[in-house]
């Protein structure tokens, strides 16, 4: 990284939710809601925006851990912003505290560690991974 990331620096993730972002079991009288995993791809979308102007070349993020409380349903069609804030950062390591709203509520708060990485290590330790034992 060309430098940590300072606490309390933010991302920001903003999504409509459409109806692919919905529960798969949305039928019989249940409403059509933002799911929690779709609602946590954003969230560690928004942690990876917070990182991604300090990275060099040759690097990315991956996800370590994720715990995250889905407090109140969103219906499909209103807007979500989800946002992560710096808490602690370690050399490859970054924490951050989660929320995300939507257009009356926070819906759900959380926390997130990521871990940078450097994409060819990351390769070809998947690709050794993926040959025949």
């Amino acid at each position: 990284m060309k430098s940590m990331p300072k606490v309390g620096t933010t991302g920001e993730q903003r999504f409509v939710v459409e109806h692919r972002h919905a529960i798969d079991f949305a039928e019989g009288g249940m409403p059509a809601v933002l799911s929690t995993p779709w609602l946590i791809w954003f969230l560690e979308h928004a942690a990876r925006a917070a990182v991604l102007p300090l990275l060099e070349p040759g690097e990315s993020t991956v996800g370590m851990e994720i715990r995250v409380r889905h407090l109140a349903p969103t219906p499909v069609g209103q807007t979500v912003t989800c946002r992560a804030r710096v808490l602690f950062a370690d050399r490859s390591e970054v924490s951050f505290q989660l929320e995300a709203y939507d257009e009356r509520e926070r819906i759900a708060r959380g926390s997130h560690r990521l871990r940078v990485i450097r994409v060819d290590r990351f390769a070809q330790r998947v690709k050794q991974k993926a040959e025949p034992k």
